[in-house]
């Protein structure tokens, strides 16, 4: 009994896993191929230091996302290890 409890515990964990990391490389994709290039002409109108917001989202907007994402996903996943008791030493 104690196996099924750890094996539907794990399932768990790497289904919660699996999630954060399709929502989070979602957010990424919509930000750095949506915002830098499908509606880049309608940003463009909006200024940002100087420079067209597409032009920024571009060139530098989807890599400070994707560095903001990753530590999203890190507090996520200690979050989740805690929660499955995989945070032990």
């Amino acid at each position: 009994m104690a196996s099924k409890s750890k094996s539907n515990n794990a399932r768990d964990y790497w289904r919660r896993n699996l999630r954060y990391l399709f929502v989070l490389l979602g957010i990424w994709f919509v930000i750095s191929f949506g915002a830098g290039i499908i509606f880049r002409e309608s940003l463009d109108s909006i200024q940002l230091g100087g420079f067209p917001l597409g032009f920024w989202f571009a060139q530098q907007g989807a890599i400070y996302v994707f560095v903001i994402l990753i530590f999203v996903y890190v507090r996520l996943m200690n979050k989740l290890d805690q929660k499955h008791g995989f945070d032990q030493d």
